[in-house]
């Protein structure tokens, strides 16, 4: 049975409670902080202008961003900076281990701009950023949240042949809204991707994120949710779409926490193993615990 969606909340309204949060400043938020600069790395804590960044940063946990910090597309709903990327830097994945070694983490999350540029789109550095860390650090899982390497099989390979721990890709919004939200991106070759990453890796859960606020319709996510998990996806994060700037796609609306609940619910009953839904969820959000309830139902 399809849950109907609750009540429309204006955008014109001032930003609910419930989105509201503390800006960062622990005492482990800017030592963090401090390592990352030492070490010149990129997190999209900070470039995507996560509002989770405080609790993650003082909990000792950060989603490193990879490849650069300039994305070769142009997501109308991303706030990380876009055009012509600077040369690849070799030496970045010894950098993100010895970030991951010195905040002794016990779960690292790797994601990258869109380098539509390489050959390989970036592969072979992902790749070799989970060899690092694993060398560094045995016993730190590591999830990787990759682009769509524009349809290439051979990438996706390079990195799961390094075993990630978790294997993420963001589906971010409907198939309708793609054209005008996902610069670059096309609905099929997500659904491909995580597909491929099932049937080469059938050992490591395959994980997606969504966005609403975008302008989807509820019978819209849902059929997503199918989709997702028509192609074994077990993990998915659903998290409120927050305009970055007035240059960036309109946010349609606030969801209501009620509604992430109900949405939950429905994705729950279809079979998904983990799911985090919530105004201030974003992928890598409580990443750990998603790896734990994963890794469980493949025993």
């Amino acid at each position: 049975m399809v849950e109907a969606p609750l009540q429309f909340i204006r955008t014109r309204e001032p930003k609910p409670d419930w989105l509201k949060v503390r800006a960062p400043g622990s005492e482990n938020y800017i030592r963090l902080r401090g390592i990352m600069r030492e070490l010149k790395l990129n997190t999209v804590c900070e470039d995507a202008h996560c509002p989770n960044i405080g609790e993650c940063w003082h909990h000792g946990t950060a989603t490193f961003m990879i490849l650069g910090d300039i994305c070769t597309r142009a997501c109308a709903y991303c706030a990380v900076a876009h055009g012509k990327p600077k040369a690849l830097d070799l030496d970045e994945p010894d950098r993100v281990a010895d970030a991951v070694d010195q905040m002794r983490l016990q779960y690292a999350v790797i994601t990258s701009v869109d380098r539509d540029d390489l050959p390989d789109g970036g592969a072979g550095i992902f790749a070799s950023t989970i060899r690092e860390i694993k060398v560094r650090r045995p016993d730190t899982r590591v999830e990787v949240l990759i682009p769509d390497f524009k349809g290439d099989y051979e990438p996706l390979k390079t990195v799961l042949d390094a075993r990630p721990d978790i294997l993420n890709h963001n589906t971010e919004t409907v198939p309708r809204l793609y054209r005008m939200a996902r610069s670059g991106g096309r609905y099929p070759r997500t659904l491909e991707l995580l597909d491929r990453a099932r049937t080469y890796a059938p050992d490591i859960p395959t994980k997606t994120g969504l966005m609403v606020g975008l302008g989807e319709e509820h019978d819209e996510l849902v059929q997503v949710f199918k989709d997702l998990r028509g192609v074994g996806v077990s993990i998915l994060t659903i998290g409120q779409y927050l305009r970055p700037s007035a240059d960036h796609a309109v946010m349609t609306r606030y969801y209501h926490p009620d509604e992430f609940a109900a949405l939950k619910r429905i994705a729950l009953g279809l079979g998904f193993v983990h799911v985090e839904a919530g105004p201030l969820v974003r992928s890598s959000y409580h990443a750990h615990e998603q790896a734990d309830a994963a890794q469980a139902a493949l025993k």
